[in-house]
């Protein structure tokens, strides 16, 4: 990681860019996936499978398979998914919106009413790192909020297994059914459909840029998705307070996920910067993923800076998916905080509590999308209806604002829906 000292304003806009994701590259690839899916059906996913992922295998999981699959979790395991699953479960429960009813006018009355998305898809990263969490993150509020189906689709190993880890999670927060498909043609089932496959209304969960493109491909022509997302990132603020050996473990925690992952360190101190940079080094070398790690440290770095007002603007500007607070007033900073996925307050608070077990969601905007969109949360899996109950006597009321309105705009029609009621005419 390479130490910036105190960079003009001027400059932020280049450091706070992320790396490009070279989504033209792939993009026709996804798109013939996209469209033989939609063509084919299962036919594509099989032939799809058979190709990319050299397995043979039924697209459906079954209920003897889950049940095998569980009988493999360990104890340990078990115990940690479900005290995991009531935190979650404890946050989101308090999600829970209501119903706001308002009679704007004498006899006029306008209802906001939440209601579940009906069927929605949940898609879990395979590969090296199997993310059981992203279940319980996706499929715990999706039951909280009512959804009638919880479809989910991940990769499976080259013998047709699923990690039973995954299974498990799923079996425990409800999930409707599963399917052993990854990839963009995974995203392509869930929101075109096939013979196995249902079509989902909205799209949630983690992935590669296939996926990435993938989702944000269809959400453009039929099916909602989540949010934006591109590669993991961590931002940790410190001042010295906190032990350099904690923001290293956090800075490391992140770089895992993979090669395209970022850690950006900011504090006040090059003293600092440099303590905890050794300490990245030193603790690197104990971990299992050392590719991974140093491909993400090699675009990786710290920014110093003399104030702590600098160190707040640069977040801000930055808007990470994970913005830990390591600074003796960290919660007071935390207050001024806008723009992040989740923020994690003091010393004590490491992002892997809120990745597995705190009970807030890890899927979070990144790229800097922190600015405009929220994190997954109960309202993800919901929508807000609007109805209206209309009196005679209310809509007599209303028919002088909209009669002249309606005619103004040219919309004779919409204007004689209302005096054919009252006029007769």
């Amino acid at each position: 990681m390479r130490i910036i000292e105190n960079p003009a304003r001027s400059e932020w806009e280049a450091l706070t860019r992320r790396q490009g994701v070279d989504y033209e590259g792939i993009r026709p690839r996804v798109e013939a996936i996209l469209d033989a899916v939609e063509k084919e059906g299962d036919a594509a996913l099989k032939r799809l499978m058979l190709e990319i992922d050299k397995v043979d295998a039924p697209l459906e999981v079954t209920d003897s398979e889950v049940d095998a699959a569980c009988a493999k979790v360990s104890q340990a395991v078990r115990e940690a998914i479900l005290t995991a699953k009531r935190n979650i479960e404890a946050f989101h429960r308090a999600q829970q919106p209501r119903e706001i009813r308002v009679e704007t006018a004498p006899g006029v009355v306008c209802i906001q009413r939440p209601v579940p998305i009906r069927r929605v898809g949940l898609y879990i990263p395979g590969g090296s790192a199997p993310l059981f969490s992203t279940v319980l993150m996706l499929a715990v509020p999706a039951a909280l909020a009512g959804c009638r189906e919880r479809i989910l689709c991940t990769p499976c190993g080259r013998d047709g297994s699923i990690a039973p880890e995954v299974l498990f999670a799923a079996r425990e927060c409800g999930v409707t059914r599963i399917f052993r498909v990854g990839g963009a043609q995974a995203v392509a089932a869930m929101a075109f459909g096939t013979e196995t496959v249902p079509k989902v209304d909205k799209i949630f969960g983690p992935g590669n840029p296939w996926v990435t493109l993938a989702k944000q491909l269809v959400s453009g022509r039929n099916t909602a998705i989540d949010m934006p997302a591109g590669p993991s990132e961590v931002m940790v603020l410190a001042d010295g307070t906190t032990p350099a050996a904690f923001v290293a473990a956090d800075l490391l925690s992140q770089a895992e996920h993979g090669k395209d992952s970022t850690a950006v360190l900011v504090c006040t101190g090059r003293d600092y910067a440099d303590k905890v940079l050794e300490e990245v080094e030193n603790q690197k070398k104990v971990l299992p993923r050392d590719a991974q790690v140093e491909g993400a440290l090699a675009h990786s770095y710290a920014v110093v800076f003399p104030s702590l007002a600098d160190v707040i603007d640069f977040a801000e500007a930055y808007a990470p998916e994970h913005l830990i607070v390591a600074l003796e007033n960290a919660a007071e900073v935390a207050g001024e905080i806008t723009a992040s996925g989740s923020v994690f307050i003091g010393p004590w608070s490491p992002e892997s509590a809120g990745d597995y077990a705190s009970g807030t969601n890890h899927t979070l905007p990144t790229s800097g999308w922190a600015r405009s969109c929220s994190g997954v949360n109960l309202d993800s899996f919901m929508r807000k209806m609007t109805l209206q109950e209309i009196t005679r006597e209310g809509l007599a009321s209303l028919a002088s604002t909209i009669v002249p309105m309606a005619r103004a705009e040219g919309l004779d029609a919409h204007a004689r829906a209302v005096t054919l009621r009252i006029e007769g005419k």
